[in-house]
């Protein structure tokens, strides 16, 4: 397949772009530089530089595709209004084509949920409260879409876990909780959401929400003790002053089983046992050992950053 994928310099795009070349597709990359176009190439995607704003050159290109993977997202108050150009030059290019459109949402729309499964309904904090009209876009369009909903991803010393809290320290270096630490956080490998992705985009079917979830929901004070030596933890208050008014400190709880039903019917199940010693479902210490692992390898690649300068 042809496929136009975007976010292909990101963190799940850039594993997604890595898969889709190893299954046999052709993939055009969208990125917005030189730089992220020398990356996509060596990962060997044909690179098309522009702006995902500009809705025509974007539907061009989508048009052009078998189907279309969009995982970029500027991660700031612009997320909206980029989602928002991203969708209406999909409905303009593939609107009654059959062709795959995947888009990314995330877990959090479905709020403070202890089962979490794809017809739960959603609840999501302030923080990702836009995510629902975009979606509700999507899946009213004449579009063969999915909507794929990533639970909190790790792995390859990225993600939340190593990304946010291993970084926000206290003053004596430990890591410092979002919240008490009691909530939960259902999880998945990155490269487990990149395969779901793939098999999604090859499957071709309208499948609409698909949570992509391993399973394993530890204990956001168990995430935080595999990144760190020790933790801090703090009230809600403290953490909303300290992520702003939208922080989604207490969502996010447990995904269930239930919650991989579509997901395991779309393709590779989340948390498939591997060579890569990944966690089996409900393997919290397997998990722990991966985001530790996964966080000593970021630590390393910073310090060594520091020591040989910009």
């Amino acid at each position: 397949m042809k496929i136009v994928l975007t976010g292909g310099t990101g963190y799940i795009g850039s594993v997604v772009l890595e898969q889709l070349v190893a299954a046999g597709h052709a993939v055009t990359a969208l990125v917005r530089s030189d730089e992220a176009a020398a990356k996509v190439s060596k990962a060997g995607a044909e690179p098309a530089v522009g702006d995902l704003y500009d809705t025509a050159w974007t539907a061009r290109l989508f048009a052009a595709a078998d189907g279309v993977v969009h995982t970029a997202a500027p991660g700031d108050g612009t997320s909206e209004q980029f989602d928002r150009a991203v969708v209406e030059a999909a409905v303009e290019a593939l609107s009654g084509t059959g062709k795959p459109y995947v888009h990314t949402s995330g877990i959090w729309v479905y709020g403070d949920n202890a089962d979490i499964a794809e017809d739960s309904p959603f609840a999501p904090p302030a923080l990702t409260a836009w995510r629902l009209a975009v979606e509700r876009s999507v899946l009213d369009a004449d579009l063969v879409a999915t909507i794929v909903a990533p639970g909190i991803v790790y792995g390859h010393g990225g993600g939340i876990p190593a990304g946010v809290l291993a970084p926000g320290r206290d003053e004596q270096g430990r890591v410092r909780l979002v919240g008490d630490g009691t909530q939960h956080w259902t999880t998945v490998h990155v490269e487990d959401v990149a395969a779901l992705y793939v098999a999604v985009v090859e499957r071709g079917e309208r499948l609409g929400h698909v949570v992509a979830a391993s399973g394993v929901n530890p204990t956001v004070r168990e995430v935080a003790e595999a990144v760190g030596a020790g933790v801090a933890p703090e009230s809600v208050e403290e953490s909303r002053a300290r992520f702003g008014p939208c922080s989604p400190t207490r969502c996010c709880w447990t995904s269930r089983p239930p919650a991989r039903r579509r997901a395991r019917s779309a393709g590779p199940r989340p948390g498939r046992p591997s060579s890569r010693n990944w966690p089996e479902p409900d393997d919290v210490t397997g998990l722990m050992r991966c985001i530790r692992a996964a966080a000593r390898r970021r630590h390393s690649t910073a310090d060594r950053q520091h020591r040989l300068g910009p």
